[in-house]
């Protein structure tokens, strides 16, 4: 297994990041509607880490947004790439999800990130700047609300409330369970917060999470397993 170095130029510190997110946050486009629910193939990115051996392995899962099976998968493991800095784990985590996606045989027509896109302290997280940079409609489904603000929607499938920042609406808690803890939803690039809230409902059939982010979760950890293994036995 190939471990990739950081790509050459990338940025090397806060300032650098912060230079290239002020360039690229223009590009962002929220006024597209997204390609129709449950149509096409939707990929999940996710990415795990083992700091100790300084790896991140990143995976990218294709799904048919109709029946939600498998129809392509690819990861790729390489150097971590940048310092640990709130609002700029991007910056960590993209060499080796540009990598994934460039693996993939069958080109997506939406990406699921497993974390934030317009809800993000400058208001371009992970999910806006891969899709500005792959040019495709992208959005993020987060575990918790970052440092936003909100209130519990209704308790049933399909209730939302709005995370704010201030009064600035920036993403939706949105239920995804009967019952169960909200997921939050922003819009990353090239997709509204309501089309980006009903694919997610679209990807969640039976569990809080969508099945994009639980298939790439479970594969990028197994990537991150063998990459480690064969690193210490010098393979």
């Amino acid at each position: 297994m190939t471990i990739l170095e950081t790509p050459a130029g990338w940025p090397a510190d806060e300032t650098e990041a912060l230079a290239v997110q002020d360039g690229l946050r223009a590009r962002v486009v929220l006024d597209e509607p997204g390609p129709p629910v449950g149509t096409g193939l939707v990929a999940g990115v996710d990415v795990a880490y083992d700091d100790e051996r300084d790896l991140v392995a990143a995976a990218a899962v294709v799904l048919d947004a109709r029946t939600l099976d498998v129809v392509d998968e690819a990861t790729a493991v390489g150097r971590v790439s940048f310092p640990y800095v709130p609002g700029l784990l991007a910056f960590r985590e993209l060499p080796a999800v540009l990598a994934a996606l460039d693996a993939l045989t069958t080109g997506p027509d939406l990406v699921v990130c497993d974390g934030y896109g317009q809800a993000h302290p400058r208001r371009f997280g992970l999910a806006s700047h891969l899709g500005v940079l792959t040019g495709l409609p992208a959005l993020g489904v987060a575990k918790n609300p970052f440092a936003f603000t909100y209130e519990q929607p209704g308790p049933r499938r399909g209730a939302a409330s709005p995370l704010l920042a201030g009064t600035e609406e920036v993403g939706r808690a949105l239920r995804t369970r009967d019952g169960v803890k909200p997921v939050f939803v922003s819009a990353g690039h090239r997709v509204t917060l309501d089309g980006a809230c009903a694919h997610t409902l679209a990807l969640t059939p039976r569990y809080r999470l969508p099945e994009t982010t639980r298939y790439a979760d479970a594969l990028c950890r197994r990537a991150l397993r063998e990459a480690a293994v064969r690193q210490g036995s010098g393979v």
